[in-house]
């Protein structure tokens, strides 16, 4: 449990006991789950649409022969040895692969750019990269002469090149059995020798400004991590996890890891168009996700309900304030009796059964991170069943710094500090991280190392947030996206932002923008879906969403949902005008980070003149 302690120099602090590990390294890890449990089941992927299951010792076969095939190319001590591609059982094995022949693995996103791919090649001087998929390879062949340090190409799935380039997946193993044969001893060699503090993982941050920062996370930032989850005791062997996230992000590549430590099948695969049908078919007991795939899915259980219109959607609204009245009483750690019991089995029965088939119908819980999650999304679910536990971390800090626990969990926090870690506020309110999780540092990049990371330990994190008396951290935003109004008000344009999020169902995105103006204005992008549906039930002619967008009865469905919610806000917090995007923001418009957080300053350069129109003999004051 965590403890309130002295505060270090200008920072409040709570932290949870020391963590500690019995592993010197991931590789070690990976070697007695194998030993530990070598015919149970590690992973399960498709294969022509029907899933397939793998053992611990099918899977360490196949990784010990990707280990051999990359010392039989030479590969080095800590080495960089990249992978693009999407989440895959394929790329687990590569990972575990590298991290076996004692290199270091470093993501690349499958949506990289060419030019993207080049710096993040050319920066972690990699010696060899795997890749999806010919598609994927063809990126890297034609920015090659950018990374003279760049020998091999392995192919997941792909031809082979004359000059032998490229490689297969198959024709590296080959070689990787035919080297461990003639150096039996040569895996168990490299294993013995890696170290702690041993470079494990270069994660390049996907930055919502600026150039990618290469994250060096250590063997030992890993095992300290997966270790304190596993002391927690939220997941178990006899849990089923589904892993779809991008494993590029430190997100997902944590509960890669974290399945290894604890020995939980997972079922892998990265494909969002089948998700829903995945998750029917896994059936999980837990899973992570962003909040977007929450926001996605609220919006579509809501809009399905009310299309259903008459008696199904009354009976929805009922359900769910029922359901609300239930988690208020399980926020208190208590349960519902008489009446009210009565009416949530009914309840439960009507509606939250096909909520909870959404996801399988098995979930312990869920669990978010990677960006805020909306406290109104958060009690939404648990209304109707579903526990989402939100998380808080960094790249930097090897992922969760801090969760909440299904028996301790309070919605619009992201919980306690996890075993190990420190959580310290800054006088300005900027939260501080410290303990073995933090990162070795930037690579090649001392100077932005020092910034980050203070004399004391503390890794700066940027974001803006304060410690409840239990120890629970509450988030309250980025400091480099507070607002700061002409008229002198501080604004987190996040909560606005979740607040319309949660409330609306015409809306996908929304950026909130104001800092040194006088007044706050909000950029808004359409949920397509359901303006479209809007659209065809009205007789309202469109021939795309940029039709819609400039349409203003569109327009006016907006802002009353925007209006609602400045009803529950200060007037200097509300937002006076709006602009209807012609376009959703994703990652492949370049709006979006990989892990569909919104890129601020892209967006707002790129509608700049729109934004500058607002303010233009604007007599509104903040």
């Amino acid at each position: 449990m965590s403890v309130v302690q002295d505060p270090p120099p200008k920072a409040a602090a709570a932290s949870s006991p020391a963590a500690a590990t019995s592993f010197s390294s991931v590789t070690e890890m990976w070697r007695q789950r194998v030993r530990s449990t070598p015919d149970t089941e590690a992973m399960s992927f498709k294969v022509d649409g029907a899933w397939k299951k793998m053992t611990w010792a099918e899977a360490d076969a196949r990784v010990r022969t990707i280990a051999g095939g990359l010392l039989s190319l030479g590969l080095q001590a800590e080495q960089r040895v990249a992978i693009l591609g999407g989440t895959s059982v394929s790329w687990v094995l590569a990972d575990i692969g590298i991290l076996c022949a004692g290199g270091a693995t470093t993501t690349v996103y499958p949506s990289n750019t060419p030019e993207e791919c080049a710096y993040i090649l050319d920066d972690c001087g990699a010696v060899a990269i795997f890749c999806d998929d010919a598609q994927q390879a063809a990126k890297i062949i034609e920015v090659r002469d950018q990374f003279p340090n760049l020998k091999h190409i392995i192919v997941f799935d792909g031809e082979p090149t004359d000059d032998g380039f490229i490689q297969t997946l198959a024709q590296l193993e080959a070689a990787g059995q035919a080297h461990n044969e003639a150096h039996p001893k040569a895996l168990e060699d490299v294993a013995n020798a890696i170290t702690p503090d041993r470079l494990a993982t270069l994660i390049y941050t996907s930055g919502t400004t600026g150039k990618p920062k290469g994250v060096m996370l250590t063997h030992e930032c890993w095992v300290v991590e997966t270790e304190a989850v596993d002391k927690q005791g939220i997941i178990t062997p006899a849990d089923q996890q589904f892993l779809f996230l991008p494993l590029a992000h430190v997100f997902a590549k944590i509960m890669q890891i974290v399945f290894i430590r604890i020995g939980v099948p997972t079922a892998i695969d990265g494909s969002i168009d089948h998700l829903i049908a995945n998750l029917g078919e896994v059936k999980p007991t837990w899973m992570g996700a962003v909040p977007r795939v929450f926001e996605k899915a609220y919006n579509k259980i809501v809009s399905n309900a009310r299309e259903a219109g008459g008696m199904k959607w009354r009976i929805f609204q009922w359900s769910v304030g029922v359901g609300r009245q239930v988690s208020q009483l399980r926020q208190q750690r208590k349960e519902p009796k008489g009446l009210l019991k009565l009416q949530y089995q009914i309840a439960e029965k009507l509606v939250f059964g096909k909520v909870k088939a959404v996801f399988g119908g098995r979930l312990r819980f869920l669990i978010s991170g990677g960006a805020p999650l909306s406290a109104e999304i958060a009690e939404f679910f648990h209304a109707c069943g579903i526990l989402i536990l939100e998380g808080y971390g960094m790249t930097e800090s090897t992922a969760a710094s801090t969760i909440n626990m299904p028996d301790d969990y309070i919605f619009g926090t992201v919980g306690r500090a996890i075993p190990g870690v420190e959580i310290g506020i800054a006088d300005d309110g900027e939260v501080l991280i410290r303990g073995r999780t933090v990162m070795r540092g930037y690579y090649n990049l001392p100077d932005k190392t020092a910034e980050t990371i203070d004399d004391d330990g503390w890794l700066h994190t940027g974001d803006l947030g304060s410690l409840l008396p239990s120890g629970h951290l509450k988030i309250t935003g980025r400091k480099k996206d507070l607002i700061i109004t002409a008229g002198g008000k501080n604004i987190g344009p996040a909560h606005f932002q979740n607040k319309l999020k949660a409330r609306s169902r015409w809306v996908s995105q929304v950026l909130m923008h104001g800092d040194k103006r006088n007044f706050c204005v909000a950029l808004v992008t359409l949920n397509q879906e359901e303006v479209e549906k809007w659209a065809r039930e009205n007789a309202v002619a469109f021939s795309d969403l940029a039709d819609l967008a400039a349409n203003p009865e569109v327009k006016a469905l907006v802002q009353a949902d925007i209006d609602a919610v400045n009803q529950e806000l200060p007037s200097y917090e509300t937002v006076k005008k709006i602009h209807l995007c012609s376009e959703d923001w994703s990652v492949e418009n370049g709006f979006l980070t990989p892990s569909l957080k919104v890129k601020r300053a892209v967006v707002e350069k790129h509608y700049m003149d729109v934004l500058d129109a607002f303010y233009e003999g604007a007599l509104v004051k903040s």
